[in-house]
């Protein structure tokens, strides 16, 4: 089968970073699919573990965690899908990934994909939502209940016009109907991205954040989802969040930078961290969990409750255009997502 693959982790500028290759076709375990990849997108988490690092791969390491597809087997102990559905994941980190005609996929980590949108519209989706719905209801408290009064609340969304900001805004506006979601951007285009994703409020994150909150008739917020390095903005949290409020952040702190954890403990503050891989990695006994969340993720885009985040497909996937697409999300200024269509059959 045909591949985008890496065999050394090299810098982006690096027009051989990536390589068009091939590889045999894997073979389906007991719970796992095999699916045909129809598109997939590009996350931060790619081009992390594609930075360069004095490492050699034999054969190659087939990146990418968000795909959308076909499935065309699948193993014995499978019961949630048959050949011929169609699906959408964002896959296992211990696992070869999604940059390739064919993977394999555990089920329980894989949903039906919405029949309203394509599948470039769909590969947009998984990776940002599971991370997005596990923040907000597993982590900040909010419940996916509109009636439910924990959703009476002021949310913080920091780097609202990213790929999991954008979805996080929808959720929680759409989905939750939490009372007051305040999302950040610096720029016009990713400030219009923000509303149009349902946020009450923009907020610039490269000013001081308190003073913009107090200026919307607020003293603090109740929660703060932070899409963006945690040590640049941990100091603000102390005197931004509520008294027992909830923080929940995605993205760890630049070289192991510590936090000092202390100066929440006078507001009994809980702080939270996201990780989408983690049910995957460690086999936890929920694992399932991402397969319910992605059904109904998909019911709710057929619904028109959310929309996909998808802002640009660059095309047939290929080795010049995996670096090109890792290059621009590596600037940290796409709004929304990059998606590339699958490779074509041989």
């Amino acid at each position: 089968m045909k591949v985008v693959a890496i065999s050394e982790y090299l810098d982006v500028s690096d027009h051989g970073c990536f390589k068009d290759a091939s590889l045999p076709a894997p073979t389906p375990g007991a719970k796992d699919l095999l699916v045909r990849v129809r598109a997939v997108s590009i996350n931060p988490v790619d081009t992390k573990v594609r930075k360069p690092k004095d490492k050699k791969e034999d054969p190659p390491r087939v990146l990418g965690w968000d795909a959308a597809g076909v499935v065309e087997a699948v193993g014995p102990e499978c019961t949630l899908f048959e050949p011929g559905d169609e699906v959408f994941y964002a896959g296992d980190l211990g696992r070869a990934g999604s940059n390739a005609e064919l993977q394999v996929v555990d089920e329980r980590i894989v949903g039906r994909k919405p029949s309203s949108v394509s599948f470039a519209e769909a590969a947009a989706l998984p990776l940002t939502s599971l991370t997005a719905w596990e923040v907000l209801f597993e982590r900040l408290a909010f419940s996916p209940d509109k009636a439910a009064p924990e959703n009476a609340r002021s949310l913080l969304i920091i780097a609202g016009a990213g790929g999991v900001g954008s979805i996080a805004t929808q959720i929680a506006k759409s989905v939750a109907g939490v009372k007051t979601v305040i999302a950040t951007a610096s720029r016009p285009e990713s400030e219009a991205w923000c509303k149009k994703m349902g946020a009450d409020h923009v907020i610039n994150h490269r000013d001081p954040l308190l003073p913009q909150i107090q200026a919307l008739g607020l003293e603090t917020v109740d929660a703060i989802f932070c899409c963006a390095p945690t040590e640049m903005y941990f100091a603000q949290f102390r005197d931004l969040i509520t008294p027992q409020g909830h923080i929940g952040t995605i993205v760890e702190t630049t070289d192991g930078v510590p936090l000092p954890m202390n100066a929440l403990q006078g507001k009994s503050v809980t702080f939270g961290w996201g990780f989408m891989f983690t049910r995957s990695m460690h086999a936890t006994h929920d694992m399932q969990r991402q397969h319910d969340i992605l059904n109904t993720v998909g019911q709710l885009i057929d619904a028109g409750t959310l929309s996909s985040t998808m802002t640009e497909n660059l095309g047939e996937m290929s080795a010049e255009a995996m670096r090109q697409g890792h290059a621009r999300v590596e600037q940290g200024r796409v709004v929304g997502k990059l998606v590339l269509d699958g490779i074509e059959e041989a």
